[in-house]
């Protein structure tokens, strides 16, 4: 099967991710992630019945299962100020973070 994620697309993701590789840990890296996306087209392959309900970790996961779904709930944080006081900058009670560039794919 054809390798999903050549080495330059690898390069680009280790570039987005902010990783330090050497060349052996790219290599490896990259081998894993294709095994991994070749296991998951494998499982894709794989036909199911029809109404095959989607399962938690092997296990059906109906409805009448699944714990209620819960209340939103907003409380106050007694540490707020000191919280605030931690971060390098904050502007307007909101922790100012720094801008992360964003680029398409190919």
């Amino acid at each position: 099967m054809k390798e999903q994620i050549t080495p330059e697309i690898f390069e680009k993701l280790v570039e987005l991710a902010a990783l330090e590789l050497d060349a052996a840990e790219v290599e490896y890296l990259r081998r894993e992630l294709n095994k991994q996306l070749s296991a998951i087209r494998i499982l894709e392959g794989i036909p199911l019945p029809e109404g095959v309900e989607p399962a938690a970790r092997g296990v059906p996961y109906p409805p009448e299962r699944r714990p209620a779904i819960r209340e939103d709930v907003v409380e106050d944080c007694e540490e707020r100020e000191a919280i605030l006081g931690e971060a390098p900058e904050v502007e307007d009670r909101y922790i100012v973070t720094p801008e992360i560039p964003q680029e398409d794919l190919e």
